[in-house]
C-alpha cells in the first residue's frame, strides 16, 4: 500500500499496461513482421513497417482491454487471473473502456492514414472477431477456440497487405498457416490450465470431449499446418506479379 501511495502514477501506468496484455501484443507483432517481410522481399520500407507496427499494436491492445472487461467475472474465479487490474478494481470499468476506445481509434487512424485501407480493414476484422465473437463464444462452445484462431491469424495478413496492398493466394495461405498453428497451441494451453477452465466453466475441448479427442484434433491441425506451410513455398506469388491463378482484391476495389 505504501508503494502505491508513494508512486501512484507508476502504479496506475503499470496496471493500464497490464490491461493491454503486452505479451499477446508482442506475439502478434512477430507474425505481422513475418507477413511484412514476406511481401517486402529485399525492399524493406522502414517507415511503412513502423507505421504498421504502431497502428496494429494499438488495435491489439484495445482488443485485449475489451477482452479483460468481458472476462472480469471469469478472471475472479481462476487463481492465475485473480490479480488482474479489473478484478482487483485498480482501474474502473468505465476508464478501461474509454482507454480501449482511445487506443482503437488511434490504431485505425494510424493504419488508415500511414499504411493503407486494406490493412485497416483486416486489423478491424481481427478486432471484431476477437472481441465480439471469440470473447463470448468461448463461454458457450468448444468451437470458441477455432473462432479465436481467426482473430490470431489476422496480424500476418495485416503485415503482408501493408506492403502488397492486395488479397491473393499468399494472404490466404499465411492466414491458414497461423490459424492451424494456433489450434494445437490453444489445446495444449487448455490441457495445462485444465483446472482453471473447469473452475470457470469454460467448455474447452479437453473438458467437453476429453483428452483423447483433443489429441486427435491436435494431430489434424499439425498436419494442416504442415500442408499450408509447404503450399506457401510452392504458390507464393511475387508482390509485383499478377497471375491468373492468383485472385487479387486491391484496396481500390473494396466497397466502403
Amino acid at each position: 500500500m505504501q508503494k502505491a501511495i508513494k508512486l501512484p502514477l507508476t502504479f496506475t501506468f503499470k496496471n493500464y499496461l497490464i490491461l493491454t496484455k503486452p505479451g499477446i501484443i508482442f506475439g502478434n507483432l512477430v507474425t505481422a513482421t513475418a507477413g511484412f517481410a514476406l511481401a517486402s522481399r529485399r525492399d524493406l520500407q522502414i517507415s511503412l513497417f513502423l507505421s504498421m507496427i504502431i497502428g496494429l499494436s494499438l488495435v491489439i491492445a484495445s482488443a485485449c482491454i475489451f477482452n479483460n472487461y468481458i472476462d472480469r467475472d471469469l478472471d475472479s474465479k481462476m487463481p492465475r487471473t485473480q490479480k488482474r487490474p479489473l478484478v482487483k478494481k485498480f482501474i474502473s470499468n468505465k476508464n478501461a473502456i474509454i482507454f480501449a476506445l482511445f487506443l482503437l481509434s488511434g490504431g485505425l487512424f494510424f493504419l488508415l492514414n500511414f499504411v493503407n485501407l486494406l490493412s485497416t480493414i483486416t486489423a478491424l476484422f481481427g478486432f471484431v472477431v476477437y472481441v465480439f465473437f471469440y470473447s463470448f463464444s468461448k463461454y458457450q462452445t468448444s468451437l470458441g477456440t477455432l473462432i479465436g484462431s481467426f482473430a490470431g491469424a489476422a496480424p500476418p495478413v495485416v503485415g503482408y497487405c501493408s506492403v502488397a496492398n492486395q488479397f491473393n493466394l499468399a494472404t490466404l495461405l499465411i492466414f491458414l498457416m497461423v490459424a492451424t498453428w494456433q489450434m494445437p497451441h490453444f489445446y495444449a494451453i487448455a490441457i495445462y490450465r485444465l483446472k482453471d477452465y473447469a473452475l470457470g466453466s469454460i467448455p474447452v475441448l479437453p473438458i467437453h470431449k476429453g483428452m483423447h479427442r483433443t489429441k486427435i484434433h491436435m494431430a489434424f491441425y499439425v498436419i494442416a499446418f504442415i500442408l499450408a506451410s509447404y503450399s506457401l513455398s510452392f504458390f507464393l506469388p511475387h508482390p509485383t506479379m499478377h497471375t491468373e491463378w492468383c485472385p487479387i482484391i486491391r484496396a481500390s476495389e473494396v466497397v466502403t
